[in-house]
């Protein structure tokens, strides 16, 4: 892996951490001022509606099929093919999120009873539903063509921006949640225009962004043009496999709205820290992979390609398991100091934990998937991640209505249906990766893996020490952040001392490359 990608990775990571931090900081002000009450439940449930499409259109398969081929048109430096590709893409796609925005939004009653039917049965919750649909809807549109100029963006290795876009997201509800809603008798409206403010500040943003890349997009429409007519025939496959990535959260939703008051709650907060090493280490690889993989002709540089997968796939490992750990170990604690204010009881914090907990288990797998799917879009093999992702559907659905009906683990169960289709999709994806051999199969009896595993139970010691010495539902606001700050440091700097102890100088090789 080069400097060049370590050095964009850690770009991308911090931006994205401070994106992650605010977002805490986002939740801790919703879950405070509803709690794990039915508007709560409404919000995080409406808010998944564009947030669902958003993932569907623009960062699943419109990136996944328009950075390989605008990589193409930058590779052969031709300012005015490059223009006419993104003056005809930007074109049709403002028209087609125009018209479906305005589709939905006449439509809105009845999104609500396809993604909430839960919802749809209570007269008070589907009205309240209906106007939060209406009023947030546009911000599909609206961060799809942030999606759109951040592609372009991330293939001119300018990733900073688009890193950092979600912190105008999060400072906008977190202020609506502070200084507007507690005073609406309805405060999840405030909050759905918040959302909207956001959008428009975010298009502004990363428009002025191409503006300065000399970018930017106009309208204009040439029938048939080839780059265009490219990134839809990738993009049709594509747009069926995240359909069926973006199903499994629909299910997850439905589910989850037709369980006891409170579990959507449950399951989002839990879902939220996931998101933290996710979207910081992950998503933020995957982020810059998907340029980077895609400017490598692997007829000619197979070994560079295999070479740059596997060391993510490394690194990915290397920022999972110690993760998984604190997660599991800590949840409670982690949970109560961030939520644990205001409307969102112990209860909750406990309920939300043994979710969290669920979701830890398919962490690593959550975050391999973000690697391994880049690896087979940038070679514009789209046919793959569409097959794996049907099979993760049907088990994702069966498993959740076992475990979550039949079985009666309720939200808990939904969180572990998702994480074992998450394990069962990566270990496809490897055993058709090394049929490829773009991964190979190594000894697992390796230096570094005896290091991490050895560190992780050094880890392991540490946290059920020095957890038992901290009643976190009875310490002060400062003391639950202090307390839980220095627990987080001290693992940190415990599991990086041990792996640099026991790598010795060959450290390097892997962290330094």
């Amino acid at each position: 892996m080069k400097k060049s990608i370590i050095s964009s990775f850690s770009s991308v990571s911090l931006w994205t951490a401070i994106s992650r931090v605010f977002g805490l900081v986002r939740d801790i002000a919703t879950t405070s001022l509803l709690g794990a009450s039915f508007l709560h439940d409404i919000f995080v449930v409406v808010l998944k509606i564009p947030n669902l499409f958003r993932r569907f259109f623009a960062e699943g398969a419109f990136s996944q099929a328009f950075i390989p081929v605008y990589s193409k048109y930058v590779e052969e430096k031709n300012k005015p093919d490059q223009d006419l590709f993104l003056h005809n893409l930007f074109s049709r796609l403002f028209i087609a999120l125009t018209v479906f925005t305005v589709l939905v939004i006449f439509l809105a009653p009845f999104f609500i009873f396809l993604f909430a039917p839960g919802f749809y049965l209570d007269e008070t919750k589907k009205d309240i539903a209906i106007i939060s649909l209406k009023i947030m809807f546009p911000y599909l549109g609206l961060i799809s063509l942030v999606a759109f100029a951040a592609g372009i963006q991330n293939t001119h290795t300018k990733f900073a921006v688009p890193a950092g876009t979600p912190i105008i997201f999060n400072v906008s509800l977190i202020l609506a949640a502070i200084f507007i809603a507690p005073y609406y008798d309805i405060p999840i409206i405030s909050l759905a225009w918040a959302v909207l403010i956001a959008g428009l500040i975010q298009v502004i943003l990363n428009f002025y962004m191409l503006y300065r890349l000399d970018r930017f997009p106009k309208f204009k429409y040439t029938k048939d043009h080839p780059g265009v007519k490219k990134v839809f025939k990738i993009m049709i496959p594509a747009l069926i496999a995240g359909g069926v990535t973006q199903l499994n959260l629909l299910i997850d939703t439905i589910y989850a709205s037709l369980l006891t008051t409170g579990s959507p709650t449950w399951l989002y907060v839990s879902d939220r820290l996931i998101q933290l090493p996710l979207g910081v280490f992950a998503i933020a690889l995957g982020t810059v992979l998907l340029p980077r993989l895609s400017r490598i002709n692997i007829a000619t540089d197979f070994y560079k390609f295999r070479e740059t997968l596997m060391h993510s796939q490394k690194l990915i490992l290397f920022i999972a398991l110690p993760s998984i750990v604190g997660l599991i170990m800590c949840s409670n604690e982690i949970l109560a100091t961030i939520f644990l204010r205001g409307s969102f009881s112990i209860e909750d914090v406990n309920q939300s934990s043994l979710s969290l907990i669920a979701f830890s288990a398919g962490l690593p797998f959550f975050m391999l998937l973000k690697i391994y799917i880049p690896a087979f879009f940038s070679r514009q093999d789209t046919k793959t991640p569409l097959m794996i992702s049907l099979m993760s559907l049907l088990i994702n659905a069966f498993l959740n209505y076992v475990l979550a009906f039949k079985l009666g683990y309720g939200h808990i169960g939904i969180a572990a249906g998702s994480s074992i289709a998450a394990i069962v999709s990566v270990l496809v994806y490897q055993i058709i990766l090394f049929k490829q051999d773009i991964l190979i199969f190594k000894s697992p009896f390796t230096r570094f893996n005896f290091s991490l595993l050895a560190s992780l139970f050094v880890l392991i010691y540490f946290l059920n020490s020095v957890t038992d010495y901290f009643d976190f539902y009875n310490l002060t606001e400062f003391g639950k952040i202090s307390s839980l700050s220095v627990i987080v440091l001290c693992s940190i700097l415990i599991f990086a001392l041990c792996i640099r102890i026991l790598l010795g100088k060959s450290y390097k090789k892997y962290f330094i490359y």
